[in-house]
C-alpha cells in the first residue's frame, strides 16, 4: 500500500532525516529562521519527495548503494548540483551510492525520486527495446521539453495526491497506475537526453570534494590551516580552493566555519535557556574566543547567540 505524508520542519537535522534513505548534511548559509516543507510518497518501486526550503544552504548528500536517484529543481528557483547550475527542465541522474554536493543561493524547491536499478533496467528494456544500465557516475540530463513537462505534471500530481488525496492514493489501482506512468516518464527522459555535459573534470572535482568532506568529518573540531588541509585531501591548495568555489560557493575555511557555526546554532536552539549558557555551548564546540565568536555568529545568523538561546526549543 502506498504511504504518504506532508511534513513541516524548523530543524535541518529532522528535515534531512525525512528524505528517504539518503544521508544529508545540511549547512544553512543565510540568516533567518529555517523552515522546510517535505512531501513524501512511497510506492512499491518508487519513492517521491518534494522538498521546499526557506534559506540558502549547502547540502552534502550520501545516497544508498541499493537505489538510483533522480533529482531536479522545481520551478525557477536556483539549484546548483556539483557546481553545475541547473535550469528548469534539467535533471541529475545519480549513480548508486553516490556522494554529491547541492546548494541553493536562496529559498528553493526541488524534487527527488528513488527507484531500484533492477526495475529501471527491466522497464527500460520493455519500453525502448534496450536495457539502460544505471550510470556509473552522475549524469546531467536535459530531455526534450515534451518529456520534461510530462514528468513534471506527474510529479506535481503525485505530490498533490500525497498532500490532499491520501485516501485516493491508498487505492492499489491508483498507486500502480501512477507508479507505472512515472517510471515510463523517467525512462523516456533518460533515453531522450539531449545534454552533452558530463566531463571527466567535473567527476574528478567531485572526487576531490568527497575526500574534502571525509577530511572534515575527521578533523572538524581541530585547528588547521590551508596547507595542512590540502595535504590531508591530497591536492594542491589552489585545486582545493577552486573545487570549493565551484561546488560550495565559498572557500574551504569559510565552509568549515559555517559547518561549525551551524552545529552551535542548532545546539543553542535545542538547549534549555534556564540551565544552559552561550559560553558553555560555544566551548563545547571549540569556540574559545567568545567575543569573536559572538560577532561572527551575529553576522552569519542575523542575531546574537544569546537571542537564539532565549528563544528555546
Amino acid at each position: 500500500m502506498a504511504k504518504s505524508a506532508a511534513l513541516t520542519f524548523s530543524d535541518p537535522d529532522g528535515y534531512s532525516a525525512g528524505i528517504g534513505n539518503a544521508r544529508i548534511n545540511l549547512t544553512v548559509t543565510g540568516a533567518g529562521d529555517f523552515k522546510a516543507w517535505l512531501t513524501q510518497l512511497k510506492l512499491k518501486h518508487l519513492e517521491v519527495y518534494r522538498c521546499c526550503e526557506s534559506l540558502p544552504r549547502i547540502a552534502y548528500i550520501s545516497l544508498p548503494p541499493e537505489y538510483m536517484f533522480l533529482s531536479f529543481p522545481v520551478g525557477t528557483l536556483s539549484l546548483i548540483s556539483d557546481g553545475f547550475a541547473l535550469q528548469n527542465g534539467d535533471m541529475v541522474l545519480h549513480s548508486c551510492g553516490e556522494r554529491t554536493h547541492q546548494r541553493s543561493n536562496g529559498a528553493c524547491q526541488w524534487g527527488l525520486i528513488s527507484l531500484s536499478p533492477e526495475q529501471f533496467t527491466s522497464c527500460s528494456k520493455a519500453l525502448t527495446g534496450e536495457a539502460i544500465a544505471p550510470p556509473c557516475a552522475s549524469r546531467i540530463i536535459r530531455p526534450p521539453r515534451a518529456h520534461v513537462l510530462r514528468l513534471q505534471r506527474l510529479f506535481a500530481h503525485a505530490c498533490h495526491l500525497a498532500e490532499a488525496k491520501r485516501k485516493l492514493i491508498e487505492r492499489p489501482e491508483v498507486a500502480i497506475t501512477l507508479e507505472q506512468e512515472m517510471l515510463h516518464a523517467i525512462i523516456r527522459c533518460v533515453a531522450a537526453d539531449e545534454m552533452d555535459y558530463n566531463s571527466k573534470t567535473r567527476h574528478h572535482h567531485a572526487a576531490v570534494m568527497v575526500r574534502f568532506e571525509e577530511t572534515l568529518a575527521r578533523l572538524i573540531d581541530q585547528k588547521f590551516n590551508m596547507p595542512a588541509l590540502s595535504a590531508e585531501v591530497g591536492v594542491p591548495e589552489r585545486t582545493l580552493r577552486m573545487c570549493c568555489a565551484e561546488f560550495l560557493g565559498v572557500s574551504p575555511t569559510r565552509y568549515l566555519l559555517l559547518r561549525r557555526l551551524s552545529k552551535v546554532h542548532w545546539a543553542l536552539r535545542r538547549a534549555d535557556p534556564s540551565t544552559a549558557s552561550v559560553a558553555e555551548i560555544a566551548r563545547n564546540h571549540r569556540f574559545l574566543e567568545l567575543g569573536r565568536f559572538s560577532v561572527t555568529y551575529r553576522t552569519t545568523f542575523g542575531e546574537s547567540p544569546s537571542v537564539t538561546l532565549q528563544r528555546g526549543p
